[in-house]
């Protein structure tokens, strides 16, 4: 009986600490004097139901707007039971993701690699790794490189084309599936050399797995949370976050990909014959010899893994998703729809009928249809940036201490009224250079900006634009039946995704 009562007292005192302890992490900013938003729930924070019933974007824009009604600059929040700041001013965020870099150059992602080698990635590793590594790849995304890709990239949209010749037909085809498996097909042949042939057969493991790496529920979301608010507690206890089965997949692809390119001395325009350069000699072929980085020479095995890997991952669904709600928006605004069509058929007229990497590239119309869609649908809808040591606000007296993740909401900013007068309806002349310059720079943030842009930005404009020309210069887009009128993004998915299909009815265009 004393025993009972001895673990019971010591029960009571564990919980007692875990509840005071919580309950400080809530009350973090209210003690110190920072703006904050009210109410967190014990266990959640002010993320409730986010990756079940609510999307980050929804959640976010709610808390942006709540900071923004009270002409706040920014306030403080409970993700789970961490504390965090949203930035709500542009200047602010232009502060954080430029002028400071030096304090904010980590995004606060957990990373593994001796658990779990895919996390060592460009997009997620922190300080010196992450600058070394940035400096081998750079040279491979040069607008040089995207050219020498373009072949490789229209001969999957010629594939594009013929399934819309042989399919359109249908009462309407679900274009969220159709461009999933476009640009998986793209990033397999760029990133891999293989050929995913996903157009022809939607269940490939490439889509399977791809698919896979995306979803997200609340117990992976808690974790990821948690093993990036404690990462050095996370890697000793071997934490990884990657599913077993996506990296299991993905690690024998790379395996069989370098293994057979290295004995049998293979050569392809694409991310794979530029990785595996920096891998055995440190530099590009084509760089007069140049070293590429200062930190040592190459890759390993695990590390050209990771980058591919995330490039894969990165490359098909922002890509698949931006083209998808640009066609949603083209259905809902046929003249806009009509008008890039028009800009689209002249440019490869005047080219004598040929598509190139110069033709593509060049539609001042399409540029604002694609920039448009980005301002309404970022697909990462909120940007993180972790301090790296006690950071002073400028022009106030709070601080934020070292290691806390501070969240820039794109989507949120995106949609301000204030920044973007009638922010659901969707304008492309929003983007000409008159109107441009009428904003904040920062206020049009879906690929970053700063040191820590977007490193693929432009393979992912080249694969967007090139993907709408293939639809947009043969077939018109409708509605059908089965078209929300409102989009209702994923709960389940990190990036902005629709719940439902996108079901559209298509019709050849008449030729001249």
């Amino acid at each position: 009986m004393e025993s009972i009562s001895v673990w019971l007292t010591g029960f009571i005192f564990l919980v007692s600490i875990a509840y005071l302890y919580i309950r400080s992490r809530h009350n973090y900013w209210k003690d110190n004097g920072v703006p904050y938003a009210p109410d967190p729930h014990f266990f959640f924070g002010h993320v409730k139901g986010q990756a079940q019933t609510r999307h980050g974007a929804d959640i976010n824009q709610e808390l942006y707007n709540q900071f923004k009604k009270r002409n706040l600059p920014y306030g403080g929040i409970s993700l789970f039971v961490m504390p965090s700041l949203i930035v709500v001013d542009p200047e602010l965020v232009k502060t954080i993701l430029v002028k400071d870099f030096n304090v904010f150059h980590d995004r606060g992602v957990f990373t593994n690699p001796k658990h779990d080698p895919f996390t060592g990635n460009l997009f997620g590793l922190e300080g010196n790794p992450w600058r070394l590594l940035r400096q081998k790849l750079t040279p491979t995304f040069t607008s040089g490189r995207m050219k020498q890709m373009f072949g490789t990239i229209w001969q999957v949209a010629l594939e594009l084309e013929q399934f819309m010749e042989d399919n359109h037909r249908q009462p309407d085809l679900e274009m969220k599936n159709i461009l999933g498996r476009f640009t998986t097909d793209v990033i397999g042949t760029c990133a891999f050399g293989i050929e995913c042939n996903t157009l022809k057969n939607p269940d490939s493991d490439f889509r399977k797995y791809g698919n896979k790496a995306f979803e997200v529920d609340a117990v992976r979301l808690m974790k990821i949370f948690l093993a990036a608010s404690y990462p050095r507690i996370g890697r000793k206890l071997g934490v990884a976050i990657t599913d077993y089965g996506v990296t299991k997949f993905f690690m024998n692809i790379v395996d069989e990909t370098i293994n057979f390119r290295e004995q049998n001395d293979v050569k392809r325009n694409d991310f794979m014959n530029l990785l595996l350069q920096i891998k055995n000699k440190g530099k590009l072929d084509d760089e007069n010899g140049a070293s590429v980085g200062k930190g040592g020479v190459g890759l390993t095995r695990e590390e050209l893994a990771a980058q591919v890997f995330i490039f894969f991952l990165a490359g098909f669904e922002t890509s698949s998703t931006t083209m998808n709600f640009c066609l949603y928006e083209l259905v809902k605004n046929p003249d806009i729809q009509e008008r890039l069509r028009e800009e689209i058929n002249r440019a490869i007229d005047e080219n004598g009928g040929e598509v190139t990497y110069d033709v593509v590239m060049n539609m001042p119309y399409l540029d604002n249809v694609i920039n448009e869609t980005l301002r309404k649908y970022p697909p990462v809808e909120t940007l993180t940036r972790k301090t790296s040591k006690d950071y002073l606000i400028p022009g106030t007296k709070h601080v934020i201490p070292e290691g806390t993740i501070v969240q820039i909401p794109a989507y949120a900013i995106q949609r301000d009224p204030d920044h973007y007068p009638d922010p659901e309806r969707f304008d492309p002349d929003r983007f000409t250079p008159e109107e441009v310059k009428k904003r904040h720079p920062y206020v049009f943030i879906p690929f970053g900006e700063g040191p820590r842009i977007c490193i693929g930005l432009r393979f992912g404009v080249m694969q967007t634009k090139v993907g709408l020309i293939t639809l947009l210069r043969k077939f018109r887009f409708t509605p059908s039946h089965r078209t929300p009128d409102k989009i209702v993004f994923d709960p389940k998915v990190f990036t902005l995704s629709p719940t439902a299909g996108s079901y559209l009815k298509v019709e050849k265009v008449a030729t001249k």
